[in-house]
């Protein structure tokens, strides 16, 4: 991995980072209130599945991009939130038995498992609804950028990304793909959100639209990285999630190896860091902090 070129992780850094993920807990908090109704389970399970201790890796990642074009706001921290509100939604789906069948999440009993199905299906809606709700309401936004933001938001959960993913990983999975199949695949399920992502730091950014290209290559290579990243922990035994569950599907793993894989994800991460410096120069941050995230994947290569 090679995330390490002008990415010191300094003093600076850290309590940077110790600031926007404590923030982002306490925001989390706040956008899903325990009403202290022990029967509200679907209140409950939206808490849980949300507040479950995770990277957060989406809504750091958005803010420190509109950090570093930028933005000098308050909003991104909402918009990060209901982003990671989109994400918990996907996971509480993912796992469920007609879907993944999983049973560990961030090391946790799935929500199905923990509430019912019908509860987890009623959370992931109610997550989905409050993440929409919450980019709307942002107020230091005129209309006409929340409009597009919610429409980033859409297209990337809709048939244009997550869901679209999901299905094809579901049904075609289950059959011999080439690598150009995987990749579409790896792309609507993964790259899509953090093309959302850097799109929404752009758009609240106000920076010349010659920087968005390089932000969605960027977001691409990093969806292709982290999708390869996730496919190897399926093998990981201190995983917080279920293992095996790729087991008869055609990923990259499946149809390259271990091996080739890890080499393949520096390669990604390598064009990742290519788009960054594009953007961003030598700034510490955005790189910095891809170098935490993928730190296991470059010890175990």
């Amino acid at each position: 991995m090679t995330m390490d070129s002008g990415a010191t992780l300094d003093h600076g850094f850290t309590e940077r980072l110790s600031q926007v993920r404590a923030s982002i807990e306490k925001r989390l908090d706040e956008l899903l209130p325990d009403n202290g109704n022990e029967r509200d389970l679907v209140a409950l399970a939206m808490r849980e599945s949300t507040l479950a201790p995770g990277k957060r890796m989406r809504p750091i990642l958005l803010i420190l991009a509109a950090e570093g074009l930028g933005h000098n706001g308050s909003c991104g921290l909402d918009l990060g939130c209901a982003v990671e509100l989109i994400h918990a939604a996907s996971l509480v789906l993912d796992d469920m038995p007609c879907m993944d069948n999983a049973s560990l999440r961030r090391g946790r009993p799935t929500v199905h498992l923990k509430f019912g199905e019908d509860v987890a299906i009623l959370t992931a809606v109610a997550l989905l609804s409050r993440a929409f709700g919450v980019i709307a309401s942002i107020s230091d936004l005129s209309p006409a950028v929340r409009t597009q933001l919610v429409e980033l938001a859409a297209n990337a959960v809709g048939m244009q990304g997550l869901v679209r993913g999901q299905y094809q990983d579901l049904r075609d999975g289950q059959q011999s793909r080439g690598p150009e199949e995987i990749a579409m695949t790896n792309n609507l399920k993964t790259g899509v959100l953090f093309g959302a992502i850097v799109d929404m730091a752009w758009l609240i950014s106000n920076r010349e639209e010659n920087v968005r290209p390089t932000l969605q290559a960027f977001a691409m290579e990093l969806g292709q990285a982290f999708q390869m990243y996730d496919d190897l922990r399926d093998c990981w035994p201190d995983s917080d999630k279920d293992q095996g569950k790729d087991a008869g599907k055609s990923t990259f793993v499946s149809l390259y190896g271990q091996d080739r894989v890890k080499e393949q994800l520096h390669v990604h991460l390598c064009n990742a860091e290519l788009s960054l410096r594009q953007v961003f120069g030598d700034s510490p941050l955005i790189a910095g902090y891809m170098k935490m995230v993928f730190t296991k994947a470059a010890l175990t290569a």
